[in-house]
């Protein structure tokens, strides 16, 4: 059927407009729009790796970067203070993430015998710092939301020196690494717009209230379009390894959830703390894998791991999230 994606990019969205009636089924919404956009990225790529003469994956750095500024806007020296207020979660929380993922990530990369670049896409997000998503999860979790946002910030700050050493370590027979280009590429994606939103909230936060409510619906969008210009580049390799790209996914994002959250009760950590571990462990910053394949030219191998890996966070997280909510609220009532 030649409209099919079309077809089922308009079923998605009605799917969408009968869940945000739904207080629970809420949440999933935007797990269905880059589903959407997917199905029309897949079946009609041309209409989007190429506007005229632009190609749209140069889009796909200042995207990440207004991302990371957002997230820039919403930190305060409030979210650095709880390193020293929570100093044992802050280090486990780490040590698992940037342990954990990336040894997960090489033993699926090779069990699964994917093509090199491929298969290093998988390491990469591995070898990420979390997303914001995990900030959301913890807080729809009732986990301990400060450890969550502080833990976010300090992985996303020492990403620039640790993300280039794994890769270089975990996946240099399998791709060519380049430390200190991945090192500077990080920088400038991550670290300087996230400095730059950060002082921009401290000089101008009575004057950017407004903006506030804003900025995560522009994150969401920029990460929308970075799916769907990374899956439009990619769509031929995913439809040769796709099955299992995405079981891979699954059983990474799974694993981090898993190792996480056990890893803490273990160590005798707070239940919301496990939470939120288990959360930042598990859930990657796929938009700066994404950002660091476009600046290695392999967007179309190295950068189909976060295709997959985004979406599909987003429902597991949301689902994991709404489950130890329910869980949380019935043994209080």
């Amino acid at each position: 059927m030649p409209y099919w994606g079309l077809f089922l990019g308009i079923f998605f969205l009605l799917i969408v407009l009968v869940i945000r009636k739904k207080e629970k089924l809420r949440r999933f919404s935007f797990a269905l729009y880059v589903l959407a956009a997917l199905s029309f990225a897949f079946q009609y790529p041309a209409y989007i790796t190429v506007w005229g003469s632009f190609e749209t994956k140069r889009l796909i750095v200042p995207l990440l970067q207004i991302i990371m500024f957002g997230m820039g806007t919403t930190m305060g020296l409030k979210d650095f203070k709880g390193v020293i207020e929570m100093p044992k979660g802050i280090l486990i929380g780490l040590i698992c993430q940037f342990t954990v993922m990336p040894l997960v990530g090489v033993g699926l990369a090779y069990s699964f015998a994917l093509p090199s670049e491929i298969a290093a896409g998988i390491i990469l997000i591995g070898s990420c710092p979390g997303g914001l998503a995990s900030n959301v999860m913890a807080y729809l979790a009732r986990a301990n939301i400060a450890l969550s946002i502080s833990l976010t910030t300090v992985a996303t700050l020492i990403s620039p020196f640790l993300t280039p050493f794994l890769m270089q370590f975990l996946s240099g027979t399998l791709v060519p690494i380049n430390t200190a280009d991945m090192m500077i590429s990080i920088l400038k994606m991550v670290i300087l717009p996230v400095v730059l939103g950060l002082f921009f909230n401290q000089l101008f936060k009575r004057q950017i209230t407004f903006l506030l409510p804003i900025l995560p619906k522009v994150s969401m969008a920029a990460i929308l379009l970075i799916i769907v210009i990374i899956t439009a580049n990619g769509r031929d390799a995913l439809l040769s390894v796709g099955i299992l790209l995405i079981l891979a996914a699954v059983i990474h994002n799974l694993a981090g959830y898993f190792i996480g959250y056990w890893s803490c009760k273990l160590l005798r950590l707070p239940e919301a703390d496990c939470r939120t571990i288990a959360f930042e462990v598990g859930m990657q910053n796929g938009g700066l894998a994404s950002g660091i394949a476009v600046e290695m030219g392999r967007i179309s191998t190295l950068g189909l791991a976060s295709v997959i890996f985004g979406p599909w966070m987003n429902i597991s997280g949301s689902t994991l999230a709404l489950w130890w909510k329910e869980k949380t609220d019935q043994s209080k009532s």
